[in-house]
């Protein structure tokens, strides 16, 4: 099936949101130049970086070039399925599931952005996600007083980030089990501010820092087969 098929099938109505975000973060996450891309999709690198900085609609046949080129599809452009949970088309051909040594996965983990905290409650199991950064082999997120992703210090917890690529049926797992602790320290929490601030995307009065100290990291990866 091809990706305009594919997009024909899908019958949830996309959102076409802010279309040229969407592409310039799928171009930096295959770690493309504009050049490469608009080659690809054989469009002026000029052109590209208006419709990445634009908020004006994109025509079909722009889009269709640009899907083919960034490896994915229209509606994924157009911000469709965005209320649904990932991962529902089928495998690839080939699929081939890889360890992920320890660098790399703090290759993955290190630019921060949003993971998973898992915890026990008196209520079972919990997962919560967080905003989080890496600093000195620590992850850091910030919360409330109150919440109970703070109750957690001193006990050990997991925390998972994941990255899948619809168009491929292929991503990324990292596991991360240490001891999660509070920050009091003022010139620590002053330190953490300037150079590692998840800046919680919940908003709010979430100054209460947390930080876990993994004592093990693990990953894998799914991809397809040359």
């Amino acid at each position: 099936m091809s990706r305009m098929d594919s997009d024909r099938a899908d019958s949830r109505p996309a959102d076409p949101g802010d279309t040229g975000r969407r592409v310039a973060h799928r171009r930096e996450q295959l770690g493309l130049t504009r050049e490469q891309v608009a080659a690809a999709a054989d469009m002026d690198p000029g052109y590209l970086e208006y419709l990445e900085s634009s908020p004006d609609a994109v025509g079909i046949e722009t889009l269709t070039r640009l899907a083919d080129a960034l490896g994915t599809t229209i509606s994924h452009l157009l911000g469709g399925g965005r209320g649904s949970p990932p991962g529902r088309r089928g495998p690839a051909d080939h699929p081939v599931v890889e360890e992920l040594a320890r660098w790399e996965c703090w290759a993955k983990l290190s630019p921060g952005g949003v993971g998973r905290v898992a915890l026990s409650t008196p209520d079972g199991p919990l997962a919560l996600p967080v905003n989080y950064r890496v600093l000195d082999g620590t992850v850091l997120y910030r919360t409330t007083a109150e919440s109970i992703l703070a109750t957690v210090a001193g006990s050990g917890v997991a925390f998972e980030v994941d990255q899948l690529d619809e168009a491929f049926s292929s991503g990324w797992s990292v596991l991360v089990t240490g001891t999660a602790e509070q920050v009091t320290d003022p010139e620590a929490v002053g330190w953490f501010e300037e150079h590692a601030d998840p800046r919680p995307w919940a908003g709010g009065h979430r100054d209460t820092w947390m930080r876990i100290r993994p004592t093990a990291v693990t990953g894998r990866v799914i991809r397809t087969a040359a």
